[in-house]
């Protein structure tokens, strides 16, 4: 302070500024022990003098001093300043706090001054003594003290306030409530030609930055607002609302970022409010694009959701839509393009806070959602590609029911052989052929591959009934790409130095996002390829290709995500295409009539198992199993006989081990009888001795079938 001399303490520095280096040395020990001085010792002080204490900030002291020591030095002090001012005549105290009428603080040192409140209130109430309380500009002064301030003369044209009134009231469903009547038409009266939301914002929320001084604050962004609506001259500007606040202004801008601390907003100012020269912000872009001639709706929501983030509480910052619209609504506006502005901003903001619940205020970061969006706009086309292409192949790969061919490029690209067993499923790229529900006739890369084969595509395939085809819908190739996007846009954000820029909701919601991508690439994939082209003896639009077109619904293409393959195998079972080892056999007689075995009577087991490859009209078998159950129901039912190696199996006989090969034989049973190869035919044994036969014994070269049973032990078990 002077005189090498430093004070700890509110009443070591009033004792200084009072009585010099004397004054100080009264209550030096006071003040290095942080303890409040006596009434007599602070009366001493004073001595005869003319004095007057101001106390101003003591919340910000409080602050400095948050411990409860603190607090009760500055309650024994103030008692003892009281006391002291109270024994002189020439002596007064005048202190400040920023403190409504309701006794609640709403400042940066709000909870500070409340306590000093308080204290003074428990002093009154112990001494009896009243202070006087002044406000030097109440709220209902605010809006006399600017007009007279900013401008020569104002005149209250009703005509105007009947309009305003006329609107609040035609859409007081769409509004905040509270704004009809007597008292809204006479605040609006108090305001003009300020709109009252504009005044209440200031007042109730900027004004409680550390950095704004109310009265002096609002004259000067009211002044600079004033002279831009002036040289501007807005269509709407019937009033001057919150949204003229026009931050793309630079001496108004700088009111906010500048001169109120408020720096952190800058980005969130350039590019979703107001932007540089040669940089349009969003809002701009919006207008530019939605309401081109008409007021900037969109610009008018940013800078009203902005000068309601200006405020020091953060259960004050921002503002409800019904709150935003009852601002910017004017003679000169329609709500229609205020909700539709609203809408697009809030899509495409970057900056509004993303929270469930939260009001509509800016956050200094940049949102998730918008992050994400930015991410995905510089996802690599070709590293898409190469993730989409990678899911596909694993979704419709892997042990499942088909032997998986995954974008074959021409006939050449699918072997004619039998393979693992399995039936083929060739995979066509969706950016090769994608198609929509109403198919006319089998698409041309597709009847290539199923009617041709080899390198040149000059032979001609025997395997028909062993190739399917799945084909995507050309109406979820866009979603696939997004979500494919997304997913690598989440994964290069949860990486650790990516994750470390964003705040801490913000990293936890990244990593869920992220692992629910995975679920939601493989949906993509499952709801897009859909479209199957089966083998079937009925040709799609009676064409001359033996194939059919079947489509798996959304809701089977969403289950089980990632098992690609359970959603065709069902959807080919459903339709009778597809039979699986758990399926019940295929019916003897039908595989008998619709095979060669009708005609010849006998084929091996490989050739009849080939036809189930071959021939469009039969099922489809997954793996041999199928196959063996026909042909042991077909021995069971009587239809079917089997040999092989010296052994013979039909009706009646227990169940053989069927080996598919071209050394097992299965006949038709006329044949088998026809020719003697079921029932078997048996010789009867000479007898040991020639004499002794009787009257109706077997005679020597007679033949006898004895039941199906009785040559068991020639067949080999299951």
């Amino acid at each position: 302070m002077g005189e090498g001399i430093r004070a700890f303490t509110p009443w070591g520095e009033i004792a200084y500024q009072i009585g010099g280096a004397a004054g100080y040395e009264i209550v030096r020990k006071s003040d290095e022990m942080r303890r409040a001085p006596g009434a007599d010792t602070l009366a001493e002080v004073f001595g005869d003098r003319t004095v007057l204490v101001v106390l101003d900030e003591l919340g910000e002291y409080l602050r400095k001093c948050p411990d409860a020591h603190g607090r009760d030095q500055i309650s024994a002090f103030l008692k003892a300043l009281f006391a002291a001012v109270e024994s002189r005549q020439r002596a007064a105290v005048v202190f400040t706090l920023a403190i409504r009428s309701d006794g609640k603080a709403t400042d940066a040192f709000a909870r500070e001054n409340e306590e000093i409140s308080r204290i003074v209130s428990e002093l009154e109430s112990v001494s009896g003594r009243k202070a006087t309380i002044l406000n030097p500009t109440s709220d209902d002064e605010t809006a006399a003290v600017l007009k007279r301030r900013l401008f020569e003369r104002v005149d209250i044209p009703q005509s105007t306030i009947d309009e305003y009134c006329q609107l609040w009231v035609q859409y007081r469903d769409r509004i905040d409530a509270g704004h009809q009547g007597a008292e809204a038409r006479t605040g609006l009266e108090a305001s003009y030609p300020f709109h009252p939301d504009l005044l209440d914002t200031l007042t109730g929320k900027t004004a409680t930055l550390a950095d704004f001084q109310r009265v002096r604050g609002m004259l000067r962004i009211l002044a600079k607002t004033v002279a831009n609506v002036w040289a501007k001259r807005p269509k709407d500007a019937t009033l001057i609302h919150t949204h003229h606040v026009d931050l793309g202004d630079e001496s108004i801008r700088r009111e906010f970022t500048t001169r109120l601390n408020q720096s952190a907003y800058d980005s969130a100012i350039l590019n979703d409010i107001d932007g540089k020269a040669g940089r349009a912000a969003l809002a701009a872009s919006i207008d530019a694009d939605r309401f081109s001639g008409l007021l900037p709706y969109a610009s008018y929501v940013a800078r009203t959701v902005f000068v309601h983030t200006m405020a020091y509480n953060n259960e004050l910052r921002g503002l409800t839509p019904a709150h935003m619209r009852y601002s910017i609504l004017s003679p000169g506006a329609d709500l229609s393009f205020v909700a539709d502005a609203e809408a697009a901003f809030i899509q495409g903001s970057a900056y509004l806070d993303d929270r469930p619940g939260a009001p509509l205020r800016f956050n200094a970061e940049a949102n998730l959602t918008q992050i994400i969006a930015r991410e995905e706009r510089g996802v690599d086309a070709e590293a898409m590609r190469v993730e989409a292409d990678s899911r596909i192949k694993e979704i419709f790969g892997g042990n499942g029911s088909f032997e998986s061919i995954p974008f074959p490029a021409g006939a050449f690209d699918v072997p004619d052989d039998i393979g693992d067993g399995k039936p083929r499923l060739a995979i066509i790229h969706h950016q090769a052929l994608s198609i929509g529900n109403v198919v006319d006739e089998v698409p041309e890369l597709v009847s290539t591959i199923y009617q041709r084969k080899g390198q040149d595509g000059g032979g001609l395939r025997q395997l028909r009934n062993n190739l399917v085809f799945l084909v995507a819908d050309e109406r979820h190739v866009r979603h696939l790409t997004a979500t494919v996007s997304r997913h690598l846009a989440l994964q290069e954000l949860k990486r650790p130095d990516r994750l470390s820029e964003l705040a801490d909701h913000q990293r936890a919601q990244v990593i869920e996002l992220a692992q629910r991508s995975q679920t939601d690439i493989a949906v993509a994939i499952q709801q897009c390829y859909r479209h199957l082209f089966y083998p079937s003896r009925t040709a799609l639009g009676g064409g001359t290709v033996s194939l059919d077109l079947a489509t798996i619904d959304q809701h089977s293409a969403s289950e089980r995500p990632g098992s690609g393959q359970t959603q065709i195998v069902r959807q080919l079972t459903e339709i009778g295409k597809l039979r699986t080892p758990e399926d019940q056999p295929d019916l003897p007689q039908f595989v008998r009539d619709r095979t060669p075995l009708k005609r010849t009577g006998q084929m091996t087991a490989a050739d009849l198992r080939a036809e189930f490859r071959r021939d469009p009209s039969l099922p489809m078998h997954v793996g041999d199993d199928p196959f063996k159950k026909l042909v042991i129901k077909g021995i069971n039912d009587g239809v079917f006989v089997y040999q092989r190696e010296g052994l013979t199996a039909g009706k009646g006989d227990p169940v053989p081990s069927i080996v598919i090969d071209g050394s097992s034989i299965i006949s038709t049973a006329d044949y088998a009888r026809d020719h003697g190869i079921f029932p078997r035919p048996v010789k009867t044994p000479e007898p040991t001795n020639p004499t002794s036969g009787g009257p109706g014994d077997p005679q020597p070269g007679d033949v006898t079938y004895p039941n199906p049973g009785a040559a068991a032990a020639d067949l080999c078990p299951m």
